[in-house]
């Protein structure tokens, strides 16, 4: 028994989808976990732990948004546009810091 063509179209965009939820979903809480880390106003442990515990809510947000947009490519900008404006941060707020 042979799979369909349509068959075999949708499960690579289902696997699309799940790969770009798990890693860009993944890449986006790192980034904005790093980020918050530094620029929450408390003491640097307690700036750590509450970013750290808001990145689960960053993730599942991002894995939700992946799979309610449209397309695998709609997610892919999705992920994207969220992932360089905090990496760009990061980057920003490390060089100014001197921890770079």
């Amino acid at each position: 028994m042979s799979a369909r063509p349509m068959d075999l179209r949708y499960r690579a965009a289902v696997l699309g989808r799940v790969l770009l939820a798990a890693l860009g979903g993944y890449a986006v809480a790192a980034l904005a976990t790093g980020l918050l880390a530094l620029v929450l106003p408390m003491p640097r442990s307690e700036a750590v732990a509450t970013a750290t515990l808001l990145s689960f809510a960053v993730m599942i947000a991002v894995v939700v948004g992946v799979f309610a947009v449209r397309s695998l490519g709609r997610a892919a900008l999705l992920v994207g546009g969220l992932a360089l404006p905090l990496g760009a941060g990061l980057w920003l707020v490390q060089t100014l810091a001197g921890t770079a």
